[in-house]
């Protein structure tokens, strides 16, 4: 080929390059769409607000967060995986993107191949209370009760499948015993119930447990997590009480549209990772219980697929469903 010509072809491929390169660069070029797929005023709303003014600040675009609730999250879940403007993502949890793929017959979205992780933001483990009048001072006093007296304990959850209620079946399921779940249309009645002494025990998230743990209304014999937690660091793991390999979390974290690029991938991870060394973030997370996580796009993904992995024979044995 003649040099000349040669010349023009080169020129004519980094024209045809450079504008995607500069449009690549100048991402995020206008606001922002952070959807959380639950209703304001919660756990992940509150999360969001905090970490998308974060955010706004170090990308040099508002983000703006926007709650759509429904069918325990895979309304908004499904309407990220949608989402084609580059510029909408979303907060991942463990239902929309692990149980619930497992509870229900239908889903509006693979979970496996929708989204493109960003980066896991926090795990909440959840506290095993009981009411102090209940006659268990530890777990292995709990557990043996159970395997005397089978399906006479009874635990309380905020519903069927989620963390709380899942999170009762691991310990059935590992202990091997029979207990007796008790759905309730929510957390808060459930609570009550425990601290009325009708419920033997509940998983409970921190940031709703932490205030009456410390009142005395309630006790905390052990904590999700695979290590003890900041807040209540005289409280054991169910690990150290036990149960080995006992872990469980109600986690968030940030996904994308599979067509992202991997760059504004890139970019969102960098950004929220940044974000979670504020102190005002951390205090939020680990003053309810919480722990930060932060990490690569692909550590995020390994951690949803140990989550698929854990759960998958708990929901099985149990026989759970949605439908």
């Amino acid at each position: 080929m003649h040099p000349i010509r040669r010349t023009l072809l080169a020129f004519a491929a980094l024209a045809a390059v450079l504008p995607a390169a500069r449009a690549q660069d100048a991402w995020p070029s206008k606001p922002v769409k952070l959807i959380v797929p639950y209703a304001a005023g919660g756990f992940a709303d509150t999360r969001a607000r905090k970490i998308g003014d974060a955010l706004g600040k170090v990308l040099g675009q508002p983000v703006i967060v926007d709650n759509r609730g429904g069918a325990g999250g895979v309304t908004g879940t499904d309407l990220i995986a949608k989402a084609t403007d580059g510029h909408t993502f979303g907060f991942g949890s463990p239902g929309p993107l692990v149980t619930n793929p497992m509870l229900m017959k239908k889903m509006p979205y693979d979970a496996e191949k929708a989204f493109k992780p960003i980066i896991l933001i926090e795990q909440a483990p959840l506290f095993l209370t009981t009411a102090p009048n209940q006659d268990f001072k530890s777990v292995k006093e709990l557990v043996d009760y159970a395997r005397a007296n089978p399906g006479k304990l009874s635990y309380g959850s905020s519903g069927v499948g989620g963390a709380h209620h899942l999170s009762g079946e691991l310990l059935a399921f590992q202990t091997k015993t029979e207990m007796t779940h008790v759905p309730y249309k929510g957390g808060a009645p459930a609570a009550a119930d425990l601290m009325g002494g009708h419920l033997a025990f509940m998983f409970e998230m921190g940031y709703s447990a932490l205030p009456s743990i410390e009142a005395g209304k309630i006790r905390a014999l052990a904590v999700s997590s695979r290590q003890r937690v900041k807040v209540l660091p005289d409280v054991p793991t169910l690990q150290e009480a036990g149960i080995k390999g006992f872990e469980s979390y109600n986690w968030l974290g940030m996904i994308a549209p599979a067509s992202t690029p991997d760059a504004v991938v890139a970019r969102l991870n960098q950004a929220v990772n940044e974000a979670l060394k504020q102190p005002g973030i951390r205090q939020m997370i680990e003053g309810s219980g919480g722990i930060v996580v932060g990490g690569s796009p692909e550590a995020y993904g390994q951690f949803i697929a140990q989550e698929r992995t854990r759960w998958g024979p708990v929901i099985r044995n149990a026989h759970i469903s949605l439908d």
